[in-house]
């Protein structure tokens, strides 16, 4: 591949990526994890992420417990949970803190559909931007260096390709993740 396209395709799998990771946080009536990835602790004055104070384990498929390594974090990572939009009330019995997931309503399902079908869209402009970007970057080499229009056309062909490969993954993604969500 043409290492002028590489840098491209580099930036629209970081897009498709960063849409993989955002659907990991949204949760779907099942306990996951990862719901607390940006969660943040206030830990001695410092911002310091969930899974680096305390063990994360789910017991339940519809539970998660957070066991602190410092008890004294009981209580920050209490609050941290309550500011987070996760919508969830931790229960902390000195030790250990759960977090139950409630059975998802009809209406909970379809608006977090609504959310995956927004963020697959939001991908794919961000998809479309590079394309444009790209070629943008082609038409200025035309006029700089001494490359013909034939493979000027070529380039922006391969990032077409390019970006109907990653909407389609964008949309295989979209469809997984609201199957997932919708699925009682």
């Amino acid at each position: 591949m043409d290492e002028r396209l590489s840098v491209y395709e580099d930036k629209m799998q970081k897009s498709f990526n960063n849409l993989t990771e955002e659907y990991t946080t949204i949760r779907a009536g099942r306990a996951n994890p990862h719901v607390l990835d940006k969660v943040m602790v206030d830990y001695y004055g410092v911002p310091t992420s969930l899974q680096q104070v305390a063990n994360i384990n789910v017991p339940e498929p519809r539970m998660i417990q957070i066991q602190p390594w410092e008890a004294s974090l009981l209580k920050e990572i209490e609050k941290a949970i309550m500011m987070s939009d996760l919508g969830l009330n931790p229960t902390n019995d000195g030790k250990v803190i759960r977090l139950v997931f409630p059975e998802l309503t009809e209406e909970r399902r379809l608006e977090l559909a609504k959310d995956v079908k927004k963020r697959g869209e939001e991908a794919k402009v961000a998809i479309r931007n590079i394309r444009r970007d790209a070629n943008d970057s082609f038409k200025k080499l035309s006029k700089e260096a001494d490359i013909s229009e034939d493979e000027i056309k070529g380039l922006e062909d391969e990032v077409q390709k390019l970006t109907d490969k990653f909407i389609a993954d964008i949309d295989k993604a979209v469809e997984a993740k609201t199957k997932e969500v919708t699925t009682v």
